[in-house]
């Protein structure tokens, strides 16, 4: 934190910045986390949180520091001999920091901002877009307050205790307190991104089982076709088989529009499919009853079946207008071709005069 620097907004409690950064290295290496940094110069915080990260790593806690300089600059933080802390330098292959500093940051669990000007500000910007874990210290002023006032409308996975906590004066348990926001963010995030995981393969899953069952039912009613015996006397089988394989159609098409959905529900389509089959091929069926009242009598439901399986699939697909048009209580006719269909025994009769 380098004071001479004219900051907007300006920086505050300079004099208690070093020894802060340095509690906030300790505290660091006490939750085990590694740090990656951009310079040691004494103008910037890198330098006081790591030498406060080295002291407080031991043989029981070792520590990791990865360092991020552009291609021409040199790293030293001149720790002592034999530290349990690790030194990486990876070199950018930019010569300008910058490049090397917001494209690190996209790696990162969590972002530690004390002081700082534009460039932390927008780094902390970057950070809320991307919902990485922030820590903007607030009570040194700089870039890094202005980052709190961002967080404080934008919250990612924060709650009003961490605002509060961000905003307060800088005290003797304040390292610890921070760090520890740090981490609970870094943990709401790791659980809001498992649960996203989850709702994903469910989704993935149900939208599977969703085509299963369309291939099923579409199976099944085309199956009905060929299982279907000759015109004779209606027989309950005969009946359910008439009604049936039609419904089965109805619940693929309704299956399969509601795969174009951006949510799969599935079985909520299958339960609109049903109701939407069973109407329309009922309004049909009865249509032809009147038509042909000895329908029954000499029932051909192969031939039926070859119109009513189209038209419950039409029906399950296109189910939000059938609905539509029963509740505006503009029910249609039979469709096209079923009174050619009734002008030529649609029972299964032979065509001709009756006796």
């Amino acid at each position: 934190m380098d004071a001479t620097r004219g900051l907007t907004p300006p920086l505050r409690n300079v004099a208690q910045g070093p020894r802060g950064c340095h509690e906030l290295g300790r505290a660091l290496a006490r939750a085990q986390c590694d740090l990656a940094v951009f310079s040691s110069k004494e103008t910037y915080i890198e330098a006081e949180v790591v030498r406060g990260y080295a002291e407080a790593c031991g043989e029981g806690i070792p520590g990791r520091v990865v360092a991020f300089p552009p291609r021409h600059r040199s790293v030293d933080f001149a720790l002592t001999e034999g530290s349990s802390v690790s030194v990486d330098v990876v070199r950018d292959t930019s010569g300008e920091w910058e490049v090397a500093y917001y494209r690190t940051l996209m790696s990162c669990d969590g972002v530690l901002m004390v002081g700082g000007g534009q460039s932390t500000r927008v780094a902390g910007i970057v950070a809320l877009a991307r919902q990485i874990p922030v820590l903007p210290v607030a009570a040194f002023g700089g870039g890094a307050g202005q980052v709190w006032v961002n967080l404080d409308k934008v919250r990612n996975d924060t709650d009003d205790a961490d605002i509060a906590l961000l905003g307060q004066d800088w005290s003797a348990d304040s390292a610890e307190r921070l760090v520890a926001c740090l981490l609970r963010q870094r943990t709401r995030r790791l659980r809001r991104e498992r649960a996203a995981t989850r709702g994903k393969w469910r989704s993935a899953w149900s939208g599977a089982a969703g085509w299963s069952v369309a291939v099923a039912c579409m199976a099944a009613a085309v199956a009905g076709l060929v299982t279907a015996g000759p015109a004779r006397a209606a027989t309950s089988k005969d009946l359910t088989l008439l009604v049936c394989a039609p419904l089965l159609a109805s619940v693929a098409g309704a299956v399969i529009r509601n795969s174009f959905e951006t949510e799969s529900r599935w079985l909520r389509a299958c339960i609109r499919g049903l109701g939407a089959g069973l109407v329309t091929v009922l309004l049909y069926v009865a249509s032809q009853l009147l038509s042909t009242p000895t329908l029954l009598e000499r029932l051909d439901v192969r031939r039926l079946l070859f119109i009513t399986v189209p038209l419950g699939f039409t029906a399950g697909f296109t189910f939000d207008l059938v609905f539509e048009r029963l509740r505006s209580g503009a029910v249609g006719g039979p469709p096209p071709g079923s009174d050619v269909l009734s002008s030529s025994a649609p029972s299964g009769g032979q065509a001709g005069p009756r006796e």
